[in-house]
């Protein structure tokens, strides 16, 4: 397994003043940076069509376009891009007007000091990768993640707890297998918060849910004209998982296509995008889940090999739901007050006959269906959760015969039919039951006060 160490992060310098245009770039190269240089605006649009740059440093005065003609440009095709502007004091208001249409910030030269550059690109920087993690926080809050310690509820998950504390710290590629709707999402995620990439982006990526094109593009970015509707550059999953973690759920279902490049990207940590031919580097650590027997998936071709044994270092297999129902309880109990607060309910609670009716189920659909019917009860419940709420087929219908099934009910139906078979005579009818007259005057009075 080949790892590699953070990806430099590319800016582009452009200034016609070559001992400035080196001043500038050696500044950024001394802080780790992976500084290009472009003598104006012409060389700087063919660079940035051919790479990626985070920061753009540039003149505002240059030969052929100015910099705020090029930032114009450059707009239509790869609008993420920062810009900071150079400028001299006899153009101070042109930098300004740059800032007005979407520049950063502006530098005066010649530097009195480098640091002031430096300190604005770390800035920049910062501002970049915090709003990529706000867009990716937005996604997590809105799912509602639960949290840790009710993941590993219940004895059948101790070992899977324990194999997640051991390989988080790793760099390990990791294969979660079980049934749908067990956890493996939320399993992949506590990994990644134990791991020391916690600080950058985890990206989920439902491969079952996309087609074979959406999902290249999606996974690997595309290039602007690489397909009908890409009016302009875009980047995948995998760029924007920086330093962080990317989860590939349901990983057996993905074309024989996309199985190739994922491959490669295993073995060398580079992708190319949709429509374009430069190797891009990247830093990211690949976690996958199905619900597929993989090795039987590779018996009959539909899935590779030498991919498989790639994501297969560490495997770890979750139980089903009817095998954790020493944790049934308290699984509910957090879906009851996560939906009630959903759906301003004050008060919610369960009530035993239906805890025992959650018990007896075998949910073949696991965490995933419990979640879905504890919504649904909770939306229907006056406040407590009782066994008609629940819509959990079978055993609801069971249930609920039985319930029908009970003595006092036993009884009224057997004197009904009686009734009915006599004509009404009640001599007859207790004959018939096999009780006494008396005893029938009682359960007719019992009957009628119901």
């Amino acid at each position: 397994m080949i790892y590699m160490a953070e990806v430099k992060r590319r800016i582009l310098v452009i200034d016609d003043d070559e001992l400035m245009l080196l001043f500038i770039s050696g500044v950024l190269k001394e802080e780790g940076y992976d500084a290009v240089d472009a003598k104006d605006g012409r060389e700087a649009l063919e660079l940035i069509k051919k790479k990626d740059f985070e920061i753009v440093v540039s003149d505002v005065k240059m030969p052929y376009m100015t910099g705020i003609e090029l930032m114009t440009e450059v707009a239509k095709i790869k609008p993420s891009i920062k810009w900071i502007f150079l400028t001299a004091y006899g153009t101070i208001q042109e930098a300004i007007e740059s800032v007005k249409r979407g520049a950063i910030d502006y530098i005066l030269k010649p530097l009195e000091s480098p640091e002031a550059l430096r300190q604005l690109v770390r800035r920049v920087l910062e501002d970049i990768d915090r709003e990529r993690h706000i867009e990716l926080l937005s996604e997590e809050l809105s799912k509602g993640h639960p949290p840790m310690e009710l993941i590993f509820l219940g004895y059948e998950m101790e070992s899977v707890k324990n194999l997640v504390h051991n390989v988080a710290p790793t760099q390990s590629t990791v294969l979660i297998t079980g049934p749908s709707g067990t956890g493996k999402e939320l399993v992949a995620r506590a990994i990644h918060q134990l791991s020391p990439r916690k600080s950058h982006p985890f990206v989920a990526v439902h491969c079952a849910a996309l087609s074979e094109s959406v999902l290249e593009s999606e996974l690997f970015g595309h290039e602007r004209g690489a397909f009908t509707g890409a009016a302009q550059q875009r980047k995948g999953r995998f760029e924007i998982a920086r330093g962080g973690t990317v989860f590939l759920d349901e990983i057996g279902e993905v074309s024989p296509v996309v199985q190739v490049k994922l491959l490669r990207v295993l073995q060398e940590r580079v992708i190319e995008r949709v429509g374009g031919n430069a190797e891009i580097p990247i830093d990211i650590r690949i976690l996958a889940a199905t619900n597929k027997d993989l090795r039987e998936e590779l018996s009959k071709g539909r899935f590779r090999e030498d991919l498989y044994y790639r994501l297969n270092v560490f495997p770890i297999e979750l139980p089903p739901l009817k095998r954790r129902r020493d944790a049934l309880r308290e699984l509910t109990g957090y879906f009851i007050k996560k939906y009630a607060m959903a759906v301003g309910k004050k008060e919610c609670t369960i009530s035993e006959e239906a805890v025992s009716l959650l018990m007896r189920y075998d949910w073949p659909g696991n965490i995933r269906e419990l979640q879905n019917v504890i919504e649904r009860a909770v939306i229907l419940c006056k406040g407590i959760i009782e066994p008609s709420h629940l819509n959990i087929g079978a055993v609801q219908d069971r249930y609920l015969r039985d319930k029908d099934h009970t003595l006092d009910n036993l009884q009224r139906e057997a004197i009904t039919e009686a009734m009915l078979k006599t004509g009404g005579n009640k001599k007859r009818a207790a004959e018939l039951l096999g009780i006494s007259r008396r005893t029938l005057y009682y359960k007719l009075r019992g009957s009628d006060k119901q």
